[in-house]
């Protein structure tokens, strides 16, 4: 390892791994030093002091063993008498220590194949702690790659780096890839497994469809309209409440774009999920009016100690604002947060009556 050949070749694995792993070089040179002080100890022994750097420009190795001076030498390993000491450096005293280069072509013959295997292993670990760092900066974003291949029911997708998963429950029901799709998906997790970083994807997620308008609405990317809540029902529908901070940009307008193109876009990408885009109101009774569109309602009562509200809607437009098996009614909850009970006027005109007729035989005729 110390002659011309083993240098250049570890420059040559410095460099490569440097460029193909983009890893720093200051960390690989670390690790390699770390794995050649575990080999020297494991082939010389570990009951001495030993020094080892590697140099930063030529690769060389240099070994340093470091020897206290003593009165009277009993370990020789770890000390060396002051006349040893005074042909070393002239300033030489007792209790001092000094650090005595070594030869070290032996060493490299011996431990260069046993240091491989750390150093490689330092390698992979450097390039986990990397990936880790920079996907864990990379959650809540979305990230495009392709999908390679489907595992036990799991997408895997090539993000360049490493390979991201979707699983199961991050999956729209309506959706299917194929191997060679591109897919854009969002970021949720980081996990360490046997195999390092694994970086799970979401395809269900609604800060995915929140991504997506921010990235196709320039005024959400400026600040001059706000996301202010998201749900979904991946695959079938869901819905976003904005607002606008300036009186003149209508925020669905924004959202929606012209003729419908900035909105249809997601929807493409959704593959042909319902986005209902409402208006945000800090007046409860009015956001929830909105969260029921595209139903039109007639009167919202609320009781707030219960968080529920009383919606009353026209008869024709009551299937409307339940939706299909009650998801624009469940998903208006969501985003509002409140329990909506949904009735037609003819049933809240049926109950009034009933409760006048009640309130009529309760009440004594005058004779």
């Amino acid at each position: 390892m110390a002659d011309e050949n083993n240098k250049s070749e570890i420059l040559r694995a410095l460099e490569a791994i440097e460029h193909e792993r983009k890893l720093p070089k200051e960390k690989i040179i670390e690790a390699i030093e770390d794995a050649l002080q575990k080999a020297y100890e494991r082939n010389y022994g570990a009951n001495q002091q030993v020094i080892i750097e590697l140099d930063r420009d030529t690769a060389a190795l240099h070994i340093w063993q470091r020897k206290t001076v003593v009165p009277e030498v009993i370990d020789p390993n770890n000390e060396m008498s002051l006349e040893e000491a005074l042909q070393l450096s002239e300033d030489a005293e007792l209790g001092m220590e000094l650090d005595i280069e070594v030869p070290n072509d032996a060493f490299g013959r011996i431990a260069a194949q046993s240091a491989k295997q750390v150093i490689l292993q330092r390698m992979r670990e450097a390039e986990r702690d990397i990936i880790r760092s920079e996907f864990s900066d990379r959650r809540g974003k979305i990230m495009t790659g392709t999908v390679t291949r489907h595992e036990r029911r799991e997408i895997v997708v090539d993000l360049g780096r490493v390979e991201g998963i979707i699983p199961p429950s991050e999956q729209a029901h309506n959706e299917f890839f194929r191997v060679g799709d591109r897919v854009k998906a969002l970021v949720v997790d980081v996990r360490d497994s046997q195999h390092g970083p694994q970086i799970i994807l979401s395809r269900s997620s609604p800060g995915l469809l929140k991504c997506l308008f921010e990235s196709q609405v320039p005024e959400i990317e400026k600040g001059i309209v706000q996301i202010k809540a998201v749900v979904r029902e991946a695959g079938l529908r869901s819905k976003i409440a904005v607002k606008s901070s300036d009186p003149n940009v209508d925020p669905v307008g924004a959202c929606v774009g012209p003729k419908g193109s900035r909105v249809q876009g997601i929807v493409e990408e959704l593959r042909n999920e319902k986005i209902d885009v409402i208006p945000w109101s800090d007046d409860v009774a009015e956001f929830i009016a909105n969260a029921l569109q595209p139903s039109h309602v007639t009167k919202v009562t609320l009781n707030k100690e219960l968080s529920n509200a009383v919606v009353v809607v026209p008869d024709q437009q009551l299937p409307l604002a339940i939706g299909r098996e009650g998801q624009n009614a469940r998903l208006a909850a969501k985003l509002t947060g409140w329990h909506i009970d949904i009735k037609s006027e003819s049933s809240v005109a049926a109950e009034a009556q009933k409760a006048k007729e009640a309130e009529d035989e309760a009440t004594p005729s005058e004779e």
